[in-house]
């Protein structure tokens, strides 16, 4: 695992996962590994009342209701479509979901403009064709037929960015439980077997891009993920991930508590204002969701470790935040510039504490923009 840039979940959490696998005496549907109520375990973390031996860490944060109704989703035979705004957590809950089921989380279609049938059915191996013709050996199969054909979780990522013809294949796929394969003559049909399910996910910003037919909407369960606005959880996120990154860099650097909160409050900040605009071009094109959040504060412990005094500053923290979210020129800076004059300025006569500091660094990262 230590060679490997970003290790899948069910290798990044393969210890924990046998273990609660030994120990799960539940009843599971299909060929799962874990029972409903283990997967719940393995990615919402154990508590006391779970009377373990050893404790699982919480690793995706949000409403308890939205694991339980995923995890009953792919126990039917219905697909499950994560859908919420960018940052919010779908595509980590749906590779926890399918390394807790079938210990493999990397049979993935990532939609595009460009993604086709072949994508998402099979493709062939044109040299084997023209050595030994059209056969299931020279059949390239999509991540998702070899899902089917294993009784696996197979995952579509960023479903509306597919066209229309993509999203009618995947129709067939989801009703009929089986790919038919023309070319061959024999063995020319491949079906699904127990346990095959689809996750997908969408972006709520992407609507108009590729709309979902009613037909394909029928085939999905979908699970609306909210953009996180409680401030604990969201901070309790934010030290997870925070950990995690010093681990992974071997980073020993000190991150004050009193930064996360300024990191916290200013993105509570700037979406309280988002919410308040009266058209787009008073929102930053962000999202400002957790997952952008975590970026800004990665972008700034790497920097201090790298460029700075091995401390994160609120100055850091400050440039990391306006280089991370002014993404377009003006109308971004401008944004952000009215925040740090109409709120942090203020803020930082009356509190004190680090917000001087982080005004003064994002009015030098702004002047270094504009």
């Amino acid at each position: 695992m230590s060679d490997l840039l970003r290790a899948p979940a069910e290798i990044k959490y393969a210890e924990e996962l046998d273990w609660l696998e030994s120990i799960d005496d539940n009843p599971k549907p299909f060929s799962w590994r874990l029972s409903p109520k283990m997967v719940r375990l393995f990615i919402l973390g154990s508590e006391r009342s779970d009377g373990l031996e050893r404790e699982i860490s919480q690793k995706w944060f949000g409403d308890r209701s939205f694991v339980e109704r995923s995890i009953v989703t792919l126990a039917s035979d219905r697909g499950l479509l994560l859908i919420g705004d960018p940052g919010t957590g779908k595509s980590w809950l749906a590779e926890l979901l399918s390394a807790a089921i079938c210990r493999n989380s990397t049979l993935v279609v990532q939609g595009t403009a460009g993604t086709t049938e072949d994508h998402i059915k099979y493709s062939w191996n044109v040299s084997m064709v023209i050595a030994k013709g059209q056969s299931r050996e020279s059949m390239i199969p999509s991540p998702i037929m070899t899902a089917m054909e294993t009784g696996a979780i197979g995952r579509f990522e960023e479903l509306t960015r597919s066209t229309s013809d993509v999203q009618d294949a995947l129709i067939s796929i989801l009703s009929e439980k089986y790919v038919s394969v023309p070319e061959l003559d024999s063995d020319s049909i491949v079906f699904a077997q127990p346990g095959f399910s689809i996750i997908a996910t969408a972006n709520s910003r992407d609507r108009g891009v590729n709309d979902l037919s009613s037909a394909l909407k029928r085939r999905f369960n979908f699970v609306r993920i909210p953009v996180m606005t409680n401030r604990k959880s969201e901070a309790e996120i934010v030290r997870f991930r925070t950990e995690e990154l010093l681990r992974r860099h071997q980073i020993e650097l000190d991150v004050p508590p009193t930064l996360l909160d300024v990191l916290l409050q200013s993105f509570a900040d700037l979406r309280a204002s988002a919410a308040a605009a009266g058209s787009d071009d008073e929102k930053l094109e962000s999202a400002l969701s957790t997952a952008e959040q975590i970026g800004v504060l990665e972008d700034a412990i790497l920097h201090s470790n790298f460029f700075g005094e091995r401390a994160l500053t609120a100055r850091t923290l400050a440039s990391s935040l306006v280089g991370s979210l002014a993404r377009r020129e003006p109308e971004d800076l401008a944004i952000l510039n009215k925040y740090l004059h109409g709120v942090v300025e203020p803020r930082g006569k009356e509190e004190g504490g680090s917000w001087p500091e982080f005004l003064e660094g994002g009015r030098d990262a702004i002047a270094t923009l504009s």
